[in-house]
């Protein structure tokens, strides 16, 4: 007898650090509906993203496949719809699938001089403009700028054409905080006449005591804020497909654009959290031996700007302010997952849904004194929540160690629902250790990659490739003095880098990371047909 395939919610928020959750230890932070899943389930203690990027990892979360293979190295490709995600395996095999808020597989709309483009490497006679590139589909024409907020904005798209990735229905949100354009844009118009006047720093409240940069107390109401709409939405559709599919299995991705900066909670989530209870984390005033923290720090003291995406540093108050207010930004969205979490409850379904936690990747919060992301390779940016909560786990409120990350997402979901990968996928199937049978670590470690798109602060293009293990963090670089070793048992703030000192471990670790490169060598595609 066929055993039912389970339904299938992954709940993904945007730049949440792993320790900004209660159950991770975090004793400020209010997660009660996000802690439950992980007191009901198992939580991973060493999952790190495949990329501190955002359209990186994400797609790495699709496809199952590093950067480097689908070719998504940084924001501004679009994932080629000519790579198989794991959402199409599960539409093919029955499963209804939908999508709830960011998705970030195609670019949102913002371009400028850190895009690469094409150079002439050697002054010679330049190609046209269709052979400038090792592959001739450039990602572009039919099928891409389905995220393309200026079309939103202007009208010209009102939809995503679907299937997209894999999803039959899909429910968009672009950008963050306020700004969140997309479907949810037309939502917030239904509901209010002038929905621009609540948008943006200009139309901020008054908000004395608060000068941490990308900060303004919104005039979005809560019950108008993209995160109660992600939530509402989501509810919406448990609820139709209850009523137009009763046991079809389903696959809800619901994606949060929160807590991602802008740093814009609504309402009570404002002040939730009062800057002046915060701590400041352990490596705040010490800049450690990193040369990526010394250039950031140099770049904000220059005057660089502090309203991009990039990491800058920031005052204690600064950052004190800058964490309050993620948090209360975490906790409307946990709110949201309470929301969700009841409506399944509500359809009876509970015991037939896999629910999956994650983020996309963090946020330094403060870390060596830097608030937001870059290509640095440290915790606070790589490790994310993962909380897999499953009605057919018999343990409870534990806790995997294994180093894993995004990239056995893809892998771990369909062997749960008793789905084959494709050829080339990555990663490794996690249901052993999460049902605590699995062997000692089968695997060296994590490997994280960063293909930076700017020149940042006076260094040519570099790249950085990670092994990250429970113990170590061994990154290196095509340019020497980026090279980094953390020995993240003795020093977890990663502020005594020993790649220097530490030469036996540095080549015995690199010995490692060669054979998980190895590992994770791209065995597509399949050899041509022969007629």
């Amino acid at each position: 007898m066929a055993v039912p395939r389970p339904n299938v919610l992954l709940i993904v928020t945007d730049q949440q650090r792993a320790d900004h959750l209660g159950c991770a230890g975090n004793a400020l932070l209010r997660t009660p509906h996000i802690d439950g899943l992980a007191r009901d389930g198992v939580r991973a203690t060493c999952f790190h993203a495949a990329s501190t990027t955002c359209m990186s990892n994400r797609a790495t979360l699709m496809t199952g496949r590093l950067p480097s293979l689908h070719g998504v190295v940084h924001n501004g490709i679009d994932l080629s719809r000519e790579h198989t995600t794991f959402v199409e395996l599960l539409r093919a095999a029955g499963y209804a699938t939908a999508l709830v808020g960011k998705s970030h597989l195609q670019s949102f709309g913002y371009d400028g001089p850190a895009r690469r483009r094409w150079v002439n490497a050697n002054g010679g006679e330049a190609p046209p403009a269709a052979l400038q590139d090792a592959r001739k589909n450039r990602r572009e024409g039919a099928g891409y700028g389905q995220e393309w907020t200026p079309d939103w904005r202007s009208g010209k798209r009102g939809a995503v054409d679907t299937p997209y990735y894999g999803f039959d229905h899909v429910e968009l949100a672009t950008f963050h905080g306020d700004q969140v354009h997309g479907d949810y844009a037309r939502w917030l118009a239904e509901r209010h006449p002038h929905p621009d006047r609540f948008r943006g720093r200009e139309n901020a409240l008054d908000a004395p005591g608060y000068s941490a940069p990308q900060a303004w107390r919104t005039a979005m109401p809560e019950a108008l804020y993209p995160s109660t709409w992600v939530g509402e939405r989501a509810c919406a559709w448990l609820q139709a497909h209850a009523g137009a599919w009763p046991g079809r299995p389903f696959f809800l991705q619901v994606s949060f654009p929160d807590p991602h900066h802008p740093f814009t909670p609504p309402g009570r989530f404002w002040d939730m959290y009062t800057p002046a209870d915060v701590a400041l984390p352990q490596s705040f005033g010490e800049p450690g031996d990193s040369r990526l923290v010394r250039d950031v720090h140099r770049h904000t003291r220059e005057g660089g700007s502090r309203e991009g995406y990039g990491a800058y540093g920031v005052s204690a108050r600064e950052c004190r302010e800058t964490i309050a207010l993620t948090y209360g930004m975490v906790s409307l969205i946990d709110e949201q997952v309470g929301r969700i979490m009841a409506t399944l409850r509500s359809l009876d379904q509970v015991r037939d849904t896999v629910v999956m936690f994650t983020s996309d990747h963090g946020d330094m919060m403060g870390d060596h004194g830097m608030v937001l992301k870059g290509a640095m390779h440290f915790a606070g940016l790589t490790r994310v929540p993962f909380i897999w909560c499953d009605p057919a786990l018999a343990r409870r409120g534990a806790t995997m160690e294994l180093p894993c990350g995004t990239l056995d997402i893809a892998q771990t979901v369909l062997a749960r629902c008793g789905l084959a990968p494709f050829n080339g996928m990555q990663g490794i199937d996690l249901m052993p250790w999460l049902e605590g049978t699995g062997a000692a670590a089968e695997r060296a470690g994590v490997i994280i990659e960063s293909e930076p798109v700017v020149l940042p602060h006076g260094h040519r293009r570099y790249r950085l490739r990670s092994l990250v293990n429970e113990r170590w963090r061994l990154t290196v670089s095509n340019l020497p003095d980026l090279c980094e070793l953390y020995d993240l048992k003795a020093d977890p703030h990663e502020q005594r880098n020993l790649w220097h000192s530490a030469e036996p471990l540095r080549g015995e670790l690199c010995a490692r990371m060669l054979v998980e490169l190895s590992a994770q060598a791209d065995c597509s595609p399949l050899p041509s047909a022969i007629a």
